[in-house]
């Protein structure tokens, strides 16, 4: 007994000052725990949505106060479906909602002997976001439901129609597609660090220092490297999307090519941030940890950014990975867009001179 207890003992004593385990086995599921509890106890999304009366009617008017569109959009007034389709282009709303002339004669038509054609409401998505157009159309179609229940069992006096702001049919893995080349290029950078980091401990760069070959040399040729790789990474991901699923590039190549690159050097310069404050190699992992997921879950590359609460939009403001997945959706996808792509190209690069100037500062050799 004395020996299992000994034993024991001294195993707990070996994990308790491995800090990576530590870090994966007790720190790793509490950030989990925080990070998802925050996403999804924000309350209820509100999406911004364009609003064209075509009817100028009290019941349209009414309509647009009800609850079950005002508890979940804040709607934006438009005076024609190209004036509101060219604002949801921009990124300044995130579909639109038409209500067509003869709508009020069609609700004060419900539940009477003579029928037609029901009266469609249409409303304009974005394909290339299908979470964020499901959930809008959803709702859209809830209230006409709630209108052709009036009708008690006669023919519906309301249809919805949904329409694409594309010509391109665009499916779900289209949007994903973007979502996944963000996060690679993302881990690419923030992942630069831990070799980095390792070859301080070793003493490599320390001697590196001491050799004739110059120490600007050196980093711009780790840099080339791993822009090298991202850029194999994008070509790699669009030719697997358009072999198995047919996804093809929608937008300029060039313009493609050129956010591959400075995402890819916006997320290299943030690795050699954690490579400048990091002490050890296992610091360095877990800081690069505690960075990714966030920037992963909190970005709107896999969750729509109205889905988290309000104060969560804007951290996921501050994250380059946002602007990052929001340029190659554009690019790649047609996607609108949740900042114009010159603005979020111009973030990408205040994010890159930013974390540029903190590690010529802070970057130590040994």
């Amino acid at each position: 007994m004395h020996s299992l207890l000994s034993l024991t003992s001294a195993n707990l004593k070996s994990f308790s000052r491995d800090r990576a385990a530590m870090f994966w086995t007790l720190a790793f599921p509490l950030v989990f725990i925080l990070l998802f509890g925050a996403i999804f106890s924000g309350g209820t999304s509100r999406f911004t949505v364009g609003w064209v009366d075509g009817d100028g009617s009290s019941s349209s008017k009414a309509l647009k106060s009800n609850p079950a569109l005002t508890d979940v959009f804040t709607l934006q007034a438009y005076a024609g479906d190209d004036e509101a389709i060219a604002a949801m282009k921009q990124g300044d709303v995130r579909a639109v909602l038409v209500i067509p002339q003869g709508f009020e004669a069609a609700v004060k038509s419900a539940g009477t002997v003579q029928g037609g054609a029901a009266l469609p409401i249409t409303v304009y998505t974005d394909p290339s976001n299908q979470q964020v157009s499901g959930i809008i159309t959803g709702i859209v179609a809830s209230l006409v439901g709630g209108f052709n229940q009036a009708a008690s069992g006669r023919l519906p006096v309301l249809s919805l129609e949904t329409q694409a702001v594309q010509s391109q049919a665009i499916t779900a893995v289209a949007y994903l597609v973007p979502s996944i080349l963000a996060m690679a290029l993302m881990q690419l950078g923030l992942f630069s660090a831990i070799p980095i980091v390792e070859q301080r401990e070793s003493l490599i760069l320390k001697r590196i220092a001491a050799t004739p070959i110059k120490r600007r040399t050196f980093i711009a040729a780790n840099v080339i490297t791993r822009l090298l790789i991202g850029l194999i990474q994008a070509v790699v991901i669009l030719a697997v999307a358009q072999v198995v699923f047919g996804i093809t590039l929608l937008g300029n190549p060039v313009v493609f090519a050129g956010i591959v690159v400075l995402g890819a050097l916006t997320f290299i310069a943030l690795g050699y941030v954690v490579a400048s404050f990091a002490p050890t190699e296992d610091a360095a992992s877990q800081m690069v940890s505690i960075l990714q997921f966030p920037l992963m879950f909190l970005s709107g590359i896999f969750f729509a950014l109205e889905s988290l609460p309000q104060f969560l939009r804007g951290v996921a403001a501050f994250m380059p990975l946002t602007y990052l997945g929001d340029a190659l959706r554009q690019v790649m996808v047609g996607g609108t867009p949740f900042v114009p792509l010159g603005v979020g190209a111009g973030i990408l690069g205040v994010w890159l001179v930013g974390c540029f100037l903190i590690s010529a500062r802070f970057f130590r050799w040994q």
